[in-house]
């Protein structure tokens, strides 16, 4: 071998040596005689180094994957060899191997099981047995092995994308079958006894390897004939275990998989009861007395998944009309929720997360009963404070910096809340009640109380617009009971004064929940100005917290919407007051603004809507929107003129994010016209219109044009919904700059804009399209003629999505019935225009791209393709379109396991079909 390159394998060699070493393991993976030489090299130990070894592993692993069957027998013969051979000397050795050689020789002996168990090799686990004995280090590569066949024949978590992947997993399905199957004929039993033999040996003396063995039960149980193992001496030597502290994690997990597979419902009720029995018997369901938090997660996932099978049980039996067994099984099943609600209420979340599902589903069986009795009445009141208790935060949570624990919890969160919805369908006027009594007691005494206690009770009631669910969040009419109830929390949370607590988490459950709830100002308007200067002082938009700030901006828009007309006496004021949090800061001025850029988006859009849902009269609306945005006009006025002077590159940019941000601003402010008010009837027209007039020179500024041309194109797309025909003398004019010097991205974004124009508009534009046709042509093909490197996959990806940009902007010329743009071109420029949509059709491997160029070509004959069509168009129908729709789905790239390309094929149909009926 070579010794040089092999140097590149240590992690610490520089990036030559490894380069030489990755292009090595390249060579010899094609070379037909490299796999010898590290067969040879394993099988007589020549190389201490690991890194050595396990490369030599690799080798031998891509040869029995991909090039297995060109060996000769005598060569297959030697790999087997080497490998038993290799087995042998683990034996042997003074030192065990490093873990991750074990576990890659594990890999590839059951790679070589998998090729070869059903024709060369069928006693594989003998001759390995016979190997290895009861010697441990011969042992822990047995159970290794084991481990990497079961995760050969089971572990399939593939998606399979092409058809020819589908195909292969179809095949290895079926293979792996007749594995199990044949196994399962000729050696499990012989596995299970060596098992037990292994445990029986080593249950005092090894614990790894008892461990190890007890992981391989687990793992082979679910395929493999149970009795083998849910037998009494089997399940003694496990429940035993249950009581040593080094096995009863494992012993735990193995028990799980024992009572996790699928078995009759009978049966499993027994079976679930005899290992309850004896584990209770054990002490071990006294869950006080237990102190190791590792272990009570185990055995909390054990009990879920016995619960689990209880009710699985329960379910079939029910179904299959058998009451008396049903009945036994719930009895059984009633008598676990004590130790579930035990788990359930523990301090730790990770117990408690697990057993959450056996609690899940046993609320959707008393979901089902008619009647509940009194002890599952109070098991359901238990489950409900269990879960509003789990709900509260701890001391240690960090609302500032929250890191990967917070994640966990917020998703526990998610799960408890999965519970209070099953809760609500068993039991909504307990829910209620429940959360009244706690939200009531918490608030009366919310200065004394802690912020988890306060942030918990507020959140709860946040959480019963969801639990009690009702349509268009129409919670104060109807049930009268349930209207009052929640009218009756939420004066009491506007008026109570918590919105003051000094706790970020209880200032935003308090937004959140005043939003979630906005109907019930409709109900008691008189509490509108309250909730509305908590939104504009320091608890809301000017809190210390810019997290508290952020969230504050986007619930206040809600809030501000969601009220419509409610707001009108308000207006003025409210505009008074967000004035300054209003103002463009550029980066000069040095001070940091409460709000970042996309919080003041809000700010802007909620002002707009203000003004434009008022019932002032038209003119005023004029006034208040031209106050609105004339500061926005004049400061980018002023920031673009130094723009143009700026020479040093970082200040171009934060000039031209703060130009953009202006741009961000206006446009967002109309968002909250609509079809009942437009532009038009507010009399804003005339603002928008000194907008647009402002913004279109900074087109032509030659620095920071990508940020520049991106702010104003999304105006342009705002201006042509909100002010139509009106927007049409600038959009020429906007159109040439914009086509200067642009790049593939550039392009494709500017597309949408002419095909929203173009629909919009139609034969409107027609005179506009005819003459800026063949110069964004030019442009687009300039683009997609520049070189590119072979392996610059953003450049390659940027033409794609450039040339689809293009093809939709064929589409929607000629589905506005504009043919006339691309027929008045003149026939040379039809022509090309024409060969580039053949070539999409057939040439791209892009199904998007293909259906688009099929609808063209469909559309395209439907209008030209009669008798008084344009002259050598059918001719080009013949020679062009025709064959295309065949050599379109003859191509390899057409895979028609893709649904694009289905689609795709479906246009070429159409297209065909068009054709036999116009001529």
């Amino acid at each position: 071998m070579d010794e040089q390159a092999l140097l590149g394998l240590n992690p610490n060699a520089d990036a030559d040596f490894r380069q030489r070493a990755l292009a090595y393991f390249e060579q010899l993976k094609i070379s037909q005689d490299a796999w010898q030489v590290c067969a040879e090299a394993l099988a007589q130990s020549i190389y201490s180094d690991d890194h050595i070894k396990f490369f030599c592993f690799q080798v031998l692993e891509h040869q029995i994957k991909f090039k297995y069957s060109e060996l000769t027998e005598v060569q297959q013969q030697l790999i087997r060899e080497t490998l038993i051979t290799w087995l042998q000397a683990q034996m042997l050795n003074p030192q065990p191997e490093k873990t991750f050689i074990r576990n890659k020789a594990a890999q590839v002996f059951a790679l070589l099981f998998v090729t070869e168990y059903l024709t060369k090799w069928p006693k594989f686990f003998f001759d390995i047995l016979s190997v290895v004995d009861l010697n441990p280090r011969g042992v822990d590569m047995y159970l290794r092995i084991l481990m990497a066949v079961d995760a050969e024949l089971v572990d399939r978590d593939v998606v399979h994308t092409s058809e020819a992947s589908y195909c292969f997993a179809l095949f290895e399905a079926r293979r792996n079958t007749l594995l199990k199957d044949t196994m399962r004929e000729q050696c499990i039993p012989s596995l299970v006894e060596s098992w037990y033999q292994i445990l029986q040996n080593y249950q005092y003396n090894n614990s790894e390897l008892t461990c190890q063995c007890l992981e391989v039960v687990g793992a082979y149980v679910s395929w493999i004939d149970l009795s083998l193992i849910a037998n009494e001496r089997f399940i003694n030597m496990l429940l035993g275990h249950m009581s040593v502290e080094v096995l009863r994690e494992e012993a735990c997990d193995c028990l799980f998989e024992i009572v996790n597979k699928g078995m009759d419902p009978i049966d499993k009720t027994k079976l679930v009861e005899s290992l309850c029995q004896v584990l209770q018997s054990a002490g071990l369901f006294s869950i006080d007395q237990e102190d190791d938090v590792d272990f009570l997660a185990r055995f909390s996932k054990l009990v879920n998944g016995m619960g689990q099978a209880l009710i699985a049980s329960w379910t079939k039996l029910i179904k299959n009309g058998d009451m008396k067994s049903a009945q036994d099984t719930l009895q059984a099943i009633e008598a676990k929720v004590a130790l579930m609600l035990q788990l359930l209420i523990h301090e730790d979340d990770d117990i408690s997360s697990n057993i959450i599902g056996f609690c899940y589903d046993y609320l959707h069986i008393l979901k089902q009963l008619s009647a509940l009795s009194d002890q599952q009445k109070a098991n359901v009141e238990a489950i409900m404070l269990a879960v509003m208790k789990k709900l509260t935060y701890d001391e240690e949570y960090n609302f500032e910096n929250e890191g990967e624990d917070e994640a966990m919890f917020v998703e526990y969160r998610k799960q408890l809340k999965l519970l209070l919805d099953r809760l609500a369908q068993v039991s909504p006027e307990l829910l209620l009640a429940s959360v009244r009594r706690v939200f009531n007691t918490t608030l009366q005494n919310w200065q004394t109380t802690r912020f988890m206690e306060v942030e918990v009770a507020i959140r709860l009631l946040y959480m019963l617009a969801e639990a009690l669910p009702v349509s268009h969040g129409a919670h104060f009419s109807g049930d009268v009971t349930k209207a009052t109830a929640l009218q009756d929390m939420m004066r009491t949370l506007v008026t109570s004064g918590v919105s003051a607590y000094q706790h970020t988490s209880v200032t935003l459950e308090f937004f959140e929940t005043v939003v979630r709830y906005e109907k019930f100002f409709a109900v008691e308007p008189q509490h509108i100005p309250a909730v509305l200067m908590a939104f504009l002082d320091h608890r809301g938009l000017r809190h210390t917290s810019p997290k508290v700030r952020s969230r504050t901006a986007y619930l206040f828009s809600r809030f501000v919407k969601s009220l419509n007309k409610q707001m009108n006496p308000f207006i003025e004021d409210v505009l008074n007051r967000i004035q300054d949090l209003m103002e463009l800061s550029p980066p000069e001025n040095g001070y940091q603004a409460l709000l970042s850029s996309d919080d003041q988006l809000f700010i802007y859009e909620t002002a707009g809507v203000l003004i434009v849902n008022s019932e002032y009269s038209a003119e005023r609306k004029q006034v208040l929107m031209r106050n609105l945005l004339t500061p926005l006009m004049e400061k980018f006025k002023v920031l673009l003129e130094k723009l143009m002077m700026a020479q040093d590159e970082d200040r171009q940019m934060a000039l031209a994010d703060c130009l953009n941000h202006a741009v961000g601003f206006a446009s967002r402010t109309s968002k909250a016209f609509s079809n009942k008010q437009t532009v038009k009837q507010c009399g804003c027209s005339e603002v928008y219109l000194d907008c647009l007039q402002t913004f279109l020179p900074a087109l032509s500024c030659p620095l920071q044009k990508e940020v520049l041309r991106s702010g104003v194109r999304t105006f342009l797309h705002r201006m042509i919904i909100c002010l139509e025909e009106e927007v049409l003398p600038f959009i020429p004019s906007a159109s040439e700059h914009m086509l200067k010097d642009c790049e593939a991205k550039d392009l494709q974004e500017f597309i949408p804009l002419i095909n929203q124009i173009t629909a919009k508009f139609k034969t409107q534009v027609s005179p506009f399209l005819q003459q800026m046709f063949m110069p964004l042509l030019h442009a687009i093909f300039e683009v997609l003629l520049l070189p590119a490197e072979e392996n610059d996959q953003s450049a390659a990806l940027e033409k794609q999505m450039l040339r689809r940009s293009y093809f939709a902007f064929l589409q929607t010329v000629t589905g506005s019935g504009m043919s006339e743009v691309i027929a008045n071109q003149g026939a040379e420029n039809v022509e090309r225009v024409m060969f580039t949509v053949i070539q999409g059709a057939v040439d791209y491997p892009d199904p998007i791209a293909q259906k688009t160029c099929f609808i063209i070509l469909s559309k395209l004959v439907e209008l030209w393709g009669g008798k008084d069509g344009p002259v050598g168009f059918a001719d080009f129908v013949y020679k062009h379109i025709v064959p295309a729709c065949f050599l379109a789905p003859l191509k390899q790239t057409f895979d028609l396991a893709d649904a694009q390309t289905v689609l795709a094929l479906s246009e070429c149909a159409v297209t065909l079909k068009t054709i036999h009926l116009k001529r």
